[in-house]
């Protein structure tokens, strides 16, 4: 098989970690076959110079413009990246990651032989929070995986162009709305649980607020693929379950034990921080229940303008 170009693409706002992750990026470059190139779609309208002339040699440095009222612009610089690449093969992850030795080569492998899309293992730093390790493991568990995340994978540019790119209506979740649509179209998605890349999570405060827009974002993909709702108590059964919990919170007031409740899912991740567990599955409960009352919001106020 003649061998193709990837292309690694990187977004970025105002991250400083993205310097070491550069210097990771283009030394993976040089494990593979294949030619190659680091795209950087960055929005920090000129703060990261330094570690763009830092890089310059071999990182191609694309200066995103902001759409005028747009205040999260992800998936329209995924697409910006995309359409700037030079490559057959598309390769995402994040600004602050790691990747293991031989990252690349693992992850691409299946793709030179005929898989759409790859999606690799991606894992705390060491000594950094591991809240999100034990998820991520069960789900590499399988060959083949329902949805995956930008943050660890690739895929063909001919899958890209089949699916229409990223949704540039999503803020959060474009990247999980991209994989449904690749599923939906007939293609699937290769778990490759040896191309590992490292993450720091951040802070505890900062995890609570992923887990808050996560869940608002998870609830608008429901809105959107309505089809997946009837499997959503089996497949994601948190974005139901807390959102339940949360409104029935008023019960309190009259039957205090309602709050033991929340001893089943401590106890199920016993072995996993169960506080920050339930702590984080709250917060993900409650983006799903505010996205939710937007969502009936917008849709009563349509309803008005529509009469």
């Amino acid at each position: 098989m003649q061998s193709r170009v990837i292309s690694i693409v990187v977004i970025s706002k105002d991250e400083q970690g993205l310097d070491q992750t550069l210097s990771d990026l283009t030394a993976q470059l040089d494990t593979v076959s294949e030619a190659g190139e680091v795209v950087v779609v960055d929005a920090s309208d000129g703060r990261l110079d330094d570690i763009r002339k830092r890089h310059d040699d071999r990182v191609r440095w694309l200066a995103f413009q902001q759409p005028t009222g747009l205040r999260v612009t992800i998936p329209h610089q995924r697409n910006v990246g995309v359409r700037e690449a030079l490559g057959e093969v598309i390769v995402f992850t994040d600004s602050g990651c790691h990747p293991e030795p031989d990252w690349l080569g693992n992850l691409v492998r299946p793709l030179r032989t005929g898989e759409d899309m790859c999606s690799g293992l991606t894992l705390s730093v060491v000594g950094g929070s591991d809240i999100y390790d034990r998820g991520w493991r069960k789900a590499m568990a399988t060959q083949y995986l329902p949805e995956c995340a930008t943050i660890n994978l690739a895929f063909n540019r001919e899958l890209y162009d089949a699916v229409g790119g990223f949704d540039e209506s999503f803020s959060y979740g474009s990247d999980i709305d991209f994989s449904w649509r690749v599923i939906d179209a007939g293609y699937r998605i290769r778990s490759v649980p040896e191309a590992v890349v490292r993450h720091d999570w951040g802070t505890w405060q900062r995890q609570l607020r992923r887990s808050y827009i996560y869940g608002k974002a998870r609830f608008r993909l429901y809105r959107k693929h309505r089809d997946r709702i009837r499997t959503v108590l089996q497949s994601d059964p948190v974005l139901v379950l807390y959102p339940i919990f949360l409104l029935g919170l008023p019960l309190t007031l009259v039957f205090p034990p309602y709050l033991g409740l929340l001893l089943i899912p401590a106890w199920r991740n016993r072995s996993n921080g169960p506080a920050r567990v339930v702590v984080n599955h709250l917060a993900y409960g409650l983006g799903a229940l505010v996205e939710m009352l937007q969502g009936s919001g917008k849709q009563f106020v349509d309803t008005l303008d529509y009469r």
